[in-house]
């Protein structure tokens, strides 16, 4: 009985993975294959023509090539915004972590504000016009961090919890300073938790859809999700362009998460555990 109810369980676990995520997903090769005028119909109908090449290269060269732009900018985006995260979050977690107090009880508050609290877009904007930065990359990649970091700080703040002090100690015997212990002796520790905000932060990054439309408008200066607009209009949108942009800007995430998974989940739960 016992072992009928676990199978009925994943059973309907199944089915619910099913439609929920697959289903659309079919939803959207089907539309994307599909001419212009069957596309309007949003079915699950078989394509009448299968203009699998076609769109692609409409897509491609629509204004001027723009998504190949924005996928220049979205990849510099995701670097640069990425790599800041690493190295501050670790960084601040690893002070957090050693140094406990009422500061450090007021900068834990702080990173959890972080998580809870919505974004001010217009005081980020002003913020970011009056230091220049407004419709700039460097900009963005700021508020992309700012966003990025509470999550990270806790992640790694619970992974260093299970490093002993002990070490710390012992490198400062040896002559480590406090830059030369974090990166020669703590930060090569962190190696599964690292991987792990690379790749979330990553894609939360590249599918980033409102900070660059607030932050950083115009064609120029697109990432990938902005351009979703270039096939939408108030009286005739190109469903089969539109859900083509969507299967290519969508390709680069899954890919990361169907390789990259279980170290995901691998990192996330030492994480969890350690802490």
């Amino acid at each position: 009985m016992r072992r009928f109810k676990r199978f009925a369980a994943e059973l309907l676990a199944l089915t619910v993975a099913t439609v929920v995520f697959l289903v659309p997903f079919a939803f959207m090769l089907l539309t994307a294959v599909k001419n212009e005028e069957q596309a309007t119909d949003l079915d699950f109908a078989w394509p009448a023509e299968w203009r699998i090449v076609q769109n692609f290269t409409e897509v491609i060269q629509a204004r001027d090539h723009v998504l190949l732009r924005a996928y220049i900018n979205s990849t510099i985006l995701t670097v640069a915004s990425v790599t800041l995260i690493v190295i501050f979050a670790a960084m601040a977690a690893f002070v957090l972590q050693r140094r406990q107090g009422k500061l450090s009880s007021a900068a834990n508050f702080l990173v959890l504000t972080g998580l809870i609290i919505p974004p001010a877009i217009v005081p980020t904007i002003w913020l970011l016009q009056k230091l220049g930065l407004f419709k700039t990359l460097p900009g963005l990649t700021l508020v992309e961090v700012a966003y990025g970091l509470p999550y990270a700080v806790l992640l790694f703040r619970a992974f260093i919890a299970a490093i002993p002090r002990e070490m710390d100690e012992a490198a400062m015997i040896d002559g480590c300073g406090g830059f030369r212990l974090f990166f020669q002796v703590i930060f090569p520790l962190l190696r599964p938790v690292t991987v792990t905000v690379i790749l979330t932060s990553s894609v939360a990054v590249f599918n980033d859809f409102v900070n660059p439309l607030y932050f950083l408008p115009g064609d120029d200066n697109a990432t990938v999700q902005v351009t979703l607009y270039n096939f939408q209009s108030q009286y005739n949108t190109q469903w089969n362009l539109l859900f083509m942009d969507i299967v290519l800007i969508t390709v680069p995430p899954l890919l990361v998460f169907v390789f990259f998974n279980r170290k995901i989940v691998t990192g996330m739960t030492a994480g969890a555990l350690k802490g």
